[in-house]
């Protein structure tokens, strides 16, 4: 990228300081009041907040072997137009990202696509089958650099392998991200276990499922002092579980998804299988609580799950379709309306809980730092005043499986900047879906 300088003028840093940015040779040069700089382009972002890049720390970006669902390419300019300067992608390709070369190649295509950093995230196990521990050491030591290593997608259930796998990691401060799902309790699972699946005739998701693993491998991880991250946390018992262990000092971090931040399960009586997602959507006591646990930071981070479908493996009954939702491009507009407007959050809040404690966790040192001088400048500008309409045929993922179509979301995504660079400006996005 040839580096140009930009000079965003009005902006809210924060929420709460409005100051002008300077951004020179990739880096942001300074912060200030009524900055003037002849020299540079003026982007007028006044009374938008501005933060820091967001980061997501659980992305399908399915390259290699599901191009027609998703690349590298276009999932990462769908997420630099939700405010993301980096993703983390998840092992589950095809092949799997259990070796070095996997890895490498997926890391060179995020630096030639040029949107936004792509971190691959290691498999932990050989195939993601849950028995053979991967080839961890030579991934961590890769151009990639792994540090993160999941079998997202399927549990590591064996509780032998993955005390193996948390005390290998602890060599190069490494963490397992579990996908807690205990495998013999979700047989043929299709949703939420309740009320709504006993009704509607569906095999039903327990909440014990994911809570017994939880208990399971926070247990592990204080026994072998290393690092776990639990990922996309969906049940009030799974929250009182991280926060009993917290408060025991276990290293454990969790996430939640957007979309398990606002939908419920009842949203499955219309047996749309764009609702269908693994884990699946719970109950509005649970949404309550994840929204009370991301506040009080029991829950650390926010994060997508962005898993893109084709037409064919989503538009069909809901028995037969495959689990999964967009998420990078509607992300941010989400936490907006459910932890902002509700006053769960600030500005600051989101900035920690989408950049700075993501991109801690994951290791990534150029990303989740303060707009200030001197940091990288990946920025993220978001006019929150100004609501959108969601539309499928709109969004850049090569997949159009949107739980939110035809949703009015508050707060959009108007400028993004990666490395310095403009790589989302409001011209390319506010068409149709600006109302």
């Amino acid at each position: 990228m040839t580096s140009k300088r930009y000079l965003l003028k009005g902006g809210i840093i924060l929420g709460v300081t409005r100051s002008d940015i300077l951004i020179s040779d990739g880096r942001i040069e300074k912060v200030a009041a009524d900055l003037i700089d002849e020299k540079a382009i003026v982007v007028d972002i006044s009374g938008s907040v501005v933060l820091p890049g967001l980061v997501d720390l659980h992305t399908h970006l399915r390259e290699p072997g599901r191009e027609d669902s998703e690349t590298v390419l276009s999932a990462s300019k769908a997420g630099a137009k939700g405010g993301f300067t980096a993703l983390s992608a998840m092992a589950n390709t095809s092949p799997v990202a259990d070796t070095a070369g996997v890895v490498e190649q997926v890391y060179r295509l995020g630096q030639e696509a040029g949107y936004v950093d792509v971190f691959p995230i290691g498999a932990v196990t050989q195939g993601l089958k849950g028995e053979q521990l991967s080839e961890i050491g030579a991934m961590a030591d890769s151009i990639a650099q792994v540090r993160v290593f999941s079998d997202d997608g399927n549990c590591v259930f064996d509780p032998l392998v993955m005390r193996r796998a948390l005390e290998y990691i602890k060599k190069f401060n490494g963490v397992i991200a579990q996908h807690a799902q205990e495998p013999r309790l979700t047989v043929g699972a299709q949703m939420n276990e309740g009320n709504i699946s006993a009704k509607l005739g569906l095999k039903g998701w327990p909440a014990i499922a994911e809570e017994a693993i939880i208990a399971r491998d926070v247990l592990l991880a204080d026994h072998v002092k290393s690092r776990l991250h639990i990922c996309h946390v969906t049940t009030a018992g799974g929250v009182e579980i991280i926060r009993w262990a917290k408060a025991r000092g276990i290293q454990v971090s969790a996430e939640v998804t957007p979309h398990h931040l606002l939908l419920t399960d009842d949203l499955a009586t219309s047996y749309d299988p764009i609702f269908k997602v693994n884990p699946p959507l719970r109950t509005m006591s649970d949404v309550m609580a994840l929204r009370e646990a991301l506040s009080d930071g029991t829950i650390d981070i926010v994060a997508t799950d962005h898993a893109p479908h084709s037409s064919e493996t989503k538009d069909c009954e809901w028995q037969e379709a495959s689990f999964g939702m967009l998420g990078l491009e509607s992300a941010l507009s989400i936490v907006n309306k459910t932890m902002v407007e509700t006053g769960l959050l600030d500005w600051a809040g989101v900035a920690d809980r989408l950049s700075i404690a993501p991109a801690r966790i994951a290791g990534y040192p150029n990303h989740g730092q303060t707009l200030s001088a001197g940091s990288p400048a990946h920025i993220t500008v978001i006019n929150p005043t100004l609501n959108w309409r969601v539309d499928r045929d709109l969004v850049l993922s090569k997949s159009r499986n949107t739980p939110y179509h035809g949703y009015e979301l508050p707060g959009l995504v108007t400028h993004t900047f990666f490395r310095g660079e403009h790589v989302l400006k409001d011209s390319q996005i506010l068409d149709k879906a600006a109302i």
